[in-house]
């Protein structure tokens, strides 16, 4: 594409060079750069993607964006200033992909729990009613049938503007995206036009890099904030700061609760672990999901796809046909009873919420076997109440391993012993082997128990020292149940 199309829009402060050449494609990695490319320098966290301009000009790059213009300018180079590359290479990615948002419907999906089960719920739900779409989550991307191996919640501008082109040539008519709190403050999200974006609910999480809850909040928040006047915000008025998300937004604004009044109400009449008899505005019906957590994210798929035009009769009919997500409260059952939870609760909130679920849901003649752990390298700050939680709420809680990635994991399990209260000292132990901390929970168990393997959900790895060892919790209970005659 030519250059001075890929400019397009973009708040240009200086430019030096010609614009009318051709390029072959854009890069903010100079180990990525081919013969011809637009080189975006960007300052992260860890490098300066300005120490690296000579270095993407070697490799071929023709044109060069950047915050500050290099001393010694080569002539055979287009050189363009702008205030914020991060900021620009969303514009600058979309304008290169074609600007694929404006041939297709873009839903956002934030919060701080419930946004891959929400996104991929809305995915399926699209599909039940006919329609071709493309799935943005933690988990995995999918145009349509097509499935790709998941890198981030929310990738780079650059791969999120290609997988959003390819889904245009597809044919597809919606796509579904997790958004992160750090795809938003880095900018990912900058350039594409979003139709109705999602908020689930915020609580505490990522503050190793937010630092503080009001940073986190706010970040979020700015999702909001920029969306077009053309488009819809739904928010969960339960939640105390739903209504703080779009209080600045230019969007037309709906709600969704159970507990107060909105555009979108849910009640949960009935449960048990096959499914829920649900009531969203005043129509009911069942679901195969369970856990009044899930009663959330399906009224925000509710309110999305009323959104977006659909019946609400044929929704809800299509939203009973709905199956568990992978690694969301998945539910199994061993041979001799036992039922598995595999759940990838890894907030306080979340597992709270888990927790709570599978209390309403089981007569207290069975017994409550949790098994989870907090990763390493992240927020330090909810491991403690992690530990107060599941202590308080299980009839045992064993203390485990997660993915430790470069901490110790017998560190981390004493900040999470260290929430314990007194009064369940009782109800707790501690094994760092994951392994054999679900082997321990299946030993104690008897027909009718519930085991919770929490934390990691849908992942099939285990991050030790930066390495990744195949784990996978829904694997390990029912090979070990079947080799203990469980």
């Amino acid at each position: 594409m030519q250059l001075e199309k890929i400019l397009h829009r973009i708040p240009v402060l200086e430019i030096h060079g010609n614009i009318q050449r051709e390029v072959s494609e854009i890069q903010f990695d100079s180990r990525k750069v081919v013969a011809d490319s637009l080189y975006v320098a960007i300052s992260g966290s860890v490098s300066d993607g300005h120490s690296f301009i000579d270095s993407a000009i070697e490799k071929g790059a023709n044109s060069i964006v950047c915050e500050e213009l290099p001393q010694n300018l080569n002539e055979k180079i287009t050189y363009i200033k702008v205030k914020n590359t991060a900021k620009s290479l969303g514009r600058l990615a979309s304008n290169f992909y074609g600007n694929p948002t404006e041939n297709l419907k873009l839903i956002g999906i934030t919060g701080t729990n419930g946004k891959t089960s929400t996104s991929t719920l809305l995915f399926d739900l699209l599909k039940l009613l006919n329609h071709k779409s493309a799935l943005i989550s933690t988990v995995e991307y999918r145009i349509d049938e097509e499935i790709f191996p998941s890198t981030h919640t929310t990738p780079d501008a650059i791969t999120l503007n290609k997988i959003l082109r390819k889904a245009v040539d597809s044919g597809c008519e919606y796509a579904v995206m997790e958004v992160s709190s750090h795809g938003i403050d880095q900018y990912r999200t900058e350039g594409l036009n979003f139709a109705v974006a999602g908020f689930t609910n915020i609580t505490h999480d990522h503050l190793d890099y937010h630092k503080t809850f009001i940073e986190y909040l706010n970040t979020k928040k700015k999702f909001f904030d920029n969306l077009s006047p053309e488009a819809t915000a739904i928010t969960n008025i339960d939640d105390k700061n739903g209504n703080v998300m779009v209080q600045n937004t230019k969007a037309t604004v709906k709600t969704f609760a159970m507990k107060t009044l909105a555009d979108y109400h849910g009640k949960l009449m009935e449960a048990d672990f096959n499914g829920m008899l649900l009531q969203f505005n005043s129509k009911e019906f069942w679901s195969t999901l369970s856990g009044k957590f899930n009663v959330y994210n399906l009224l925000l798929v509710f309110g999305i796809a009323v959104e977006l035009g659909f019946d609400e009769v044929d929704v809800l009919q299509s939203i009973s046909q709905l199956k568990r997500v992978s690694g969301r409260f998945e539910l199994l059952k061993s041979e001799g009873g036992i039922f598995f939870v595999v759940d990838y609760a890894h907030t306080p909130d979340a597992l709270e919420n888990v927790l709570d679920s599978i209390n309403e849901i089981r007569s207290k003649n069975e017994r409550l076997i949790t098994v989870f752990g907090c990763g390493g390298d992240r927020d330090t700050t909810k491991r403690a109440e992690m530990g107060k939680i599941a202590s308080s709420k299980s009839t045992l809680a064993i203390i485990t391993s997660d993915n430790p990635r470069t901490e110790d994991p017998t560190e981390i399990i004493k900040q999470i012993e260290a929430g314990v209260d007194p009064q369940n000292f009782s109800k707790y132990t501690s094994i760092p082997d994951r392994k054999e901390a679900i082997k321990m929970a299946i030993k104690f168990a008897e027909p009718k128990d519930i085991i919770l393997v929490a934390g990691k959900g849908h992942e099939t790895y285990q991050d030790i020292d930066g390495v990744k060892h195949h784990f996978d919790d829904k694997e390990v209970l029912l090979e070990l149940a079947a080799k203990m005659g469980k």
